[in-house]
């Protein structure tokens, strides 16, 4: 569970990026691509709508941090949803380090050890509630 430290690093964090929310969606999908092509095929040709669902998703849980039951039930859906597209556990972790690969370059100096642990606990409790749904 996030301490109050790493929800207000989150936050902080997250209002950064809010203001270049296309182009951290494109940058994501950009490393993910890169860093992982086997997972290219799971994906859209065009991943300009994917990149607004991902950005759209991850400001539904910043702005649910202090509501898990809200966010909960809406992140086990997605899970089971990204199961029948084809997604398995084993995927999950080549996306939370894409994830934190882009907030890195997109964060620069601002992305601390701290930020790093602080989004890498709440990409590892949302991706708890999206494997438990899809099992």
């Amino acid at each position: 569970m996030l301490d109050e430290q790493q929800k207000t690093l989150i936050q902080d964090t997250y209002r950064q990026i809010s203001i270049q929310l296309i182009a951290t969606g494109q940058r994501f999908y950009h490393h993910l691509f890169r860093l992982y092509p086997q997972v290219r095929p799971l994906f859209p040709d065009d991943i300009s709508g994917q990149s607004m669902k991902l950005m759209q998703t991850i400001g539904f849980a910043v702005s649910h941090l202090n509501s898990p039951d809200i966010l909960r039930p809406v992140v086990a859906a997605l899970g089971a949803r990204h199961s029948g597209y084809g997604v398995q556990p084993e995927h999950y972790p080549l996306v939370g380090e894409a994830l934190l690969t882009t907030l890195e370059e997109i964060l620069g100096s601002g992305f601390t050890p701290e930020v790093r642990g602080a989004w890498g606990a709440l990409y590892g409790e949302l991706v708890d509630a999206a494997i438990s749904s899809a099992a």
